[in-house]
């Protein structure tokens, strides 16, 4: 017997749809109004900067000769599918994981979407202090690392089970 699709973590898709238009709509933006490596403050500490990032994160592998696309595209897939698959096989009413899963599934889809039509990834957001400067990023990058870190909350905060054992 099959579950209604609203009953499981699926419910929580509308999450990962969200966060891959932003970042595609943010990414599109970019390009249609600066000039590639154009930096626009916005903050004493952020600015818009345009760049293009054929490598994972921190532009591991950027220098690889062009395999590493497709390398990348299929840890992406391969990371959605799988959260997808988590997703169903939860209940809606585990919101934190099934957050968790979106986001990094929406992420994970924005930048396969521009190493597929592009052959790169558009980053924009510049974060720095001083003369320091972190790695510049995206919207899916950031939807990527919040999910991360609520998985990792999640797993620091105790289940229903134990929270019901410690009451007795």
């Amino acid at each position: 017997m099959r579950k209604p699709i609203f009953s499981t973590g699926l419910r929580w898709l509308w999450l990962a749809v969200l966060v891959l238009v932003v970042d595609l709509g943010v990414k599109q933006w970019v390009m249609d109004n600066f000039q590639l490596y154009e930096t626009r403050a916005l903050m004493p500490f952020l600015n818009l900067h345009y760049a293009h990032n054929p490598g994972a994160a921190f532009s591991f592998l950027a220098d690889k000769g062009g395999w590493q696309r497709w390398f990348f595209a299929g840890i992406a897939v391969g990371i959605a599918l799988v959260l997808a698959v988590l997703m169903y096989r939860s209940s809606a009413a585990q919101k934190l994981n099934n957050i968790a899963y979106a986001l990094i599934i929406g992420g994970a889809l924005g930048n396969l979407f521009d190493r597929m039509a592009h052959g790169f990834v558009v980053d924009m957001i510049d974060f720095y202090v001083g003369n320091w400067h972190f790695a510049t990023f995206n919207i899916a990058d950031m939807g990527i690392c919040i999910g991360a870190a609520l998985i990792l909350l999640e797993s620091f905060l105790p289940s229903g089970k134990v929270a019901k054992q410690k009451e007795r």
